[in-house]
C-alpha cells in the first residue's frame, strides 16, 4: 500500500497531479481545492495517498491531511459513492466541511457537490452520521503543508515537510473533546461543535466550547 507520495511535480492538471520520486513518476488523482493548494511545477510536494486496485485499474487518489483521507474511504464505503464522487464531495466541501455537514444531518451541504443527488446525499449523512465524531477528533494534527519542501529530490539541502495544524480543525478536534469529557454524547457533542464552527469558522476553541454548551442547554 502506498500511504504517502513525497516528490517534484512535472505536471498538473484540474485533477490529478503527475509526481517524480526518485525518476519514478506517481500519476495521483486530487480534488479541485487540493489542486489548487499545491505549488507550481517544479516545486516539491508531499500528499498521502489512497490505492484503488481493481482488477484493470490501479489510481492513487492524494490527500493534503489523514483527517480527509479518511473522509475519502468513509464516503466511498456509501453505496453508490465511488472515488470521482467522493473527490467531488471533498474538493466542494472540504473534509471540515463534510465532517460538519454529516455531523448536523445537513445533506442538502453534500448536495452541493457535482453529480451527488438528494437520496444519494441523504444515504451518506444516514450511514456516516455515527462515524463523524472520530474524524472531527482526529482534528488537523495531521496534515502535511504541500507548500512546503519535501523529503524526495529537489532543491538542495530541502527538508522533510513538517506537519502542520489547520487551526480550525484543531480547535474542532479540542472542542468536541472537551464536551465529551464533561460527560456528553459525542453524536450530540459533534454537531454542536459542527454548528458553532460552522457559524464563526475562525473560534478558537474556547469560543467554540461556549457557543457549543450554549447549543446544548436545555432549551426554556
Amino acid at each position: 500500500m502506498i500511504g504517502r507520495i513525497a516528490g517534484v511535480i512535472v505536471h498538473r492538471a484540474m485533477d490529478h497531479v503527475l509526481i517524480d520520486v526518485r525518476g519514478v513518476g506517481y500519476i495521483v488523482h486530487v480534488s479541485d481545492r487540493t489542486a489548487a493548494s499545491l505549488p507550481p511545477v517544479g516545486e516539491v510536494c508531499a500528499l498521502y495517498t489512497e490505492l484503488l486496485v481493481r482488477e484493470d485499474l490501479l489510481q492513487l487518489f492524494g490527500f493534503t491531511s489523514l483527517p480527509e483521507k479518511e473522509w475519502h474511504r468513509l464516503l466511498t464505503s456509501v453505496q453508490g459513492i465511488g472515488a470521482r464522487a467522493s473527490m467531488a464531495i471533498l474538493g466542494t466541501l472540504g473534509a471540515e466541511g463534510v465532517g460538519r455537514a454529516i455531523a448536523l444531518g445537513d445533506w442538502n451541504a453534500l448536495r452541493q457537490a457535482p453529480g451527488v443527488g438528494p437520496k444519494l446525499a441523504q444515504r451518506v449523512v444516514m450511514e456516516l452520521k455515527d462515524k463523524a465524531p472520530a474524524v472531527m477528533a482526529m482534528g488537523g494534527a495531521l496534515t502535511v503543508d504541500v507548500s512546503q519542501p519535501a523529503d524526495a529530490p529537489g532543491p538542495a539541502g530541502a527538508p522533510s515537510p513538517r506537519p502542520t495544524v489547520s487551526t480550525g480543525a484543531a480547535a474542532t478536534a479540542d472542542a468536541l473533546s472537551a464536551l465529551v469529557n464533561l460527560g456528553y454524547g459525542q453524536g450530540e457533542a459533534a454537531a454542536a461543535v459542527a454548528e458553532a464552527a460552522g457559524a464563526d469558522p475562525g473560534a478558537p476553541t474556547p469560543a467554540l466550547i461556549r457557543a457549543a454548551l450554549r447549543l446544548l442547554a436545555p432549551k426554556p
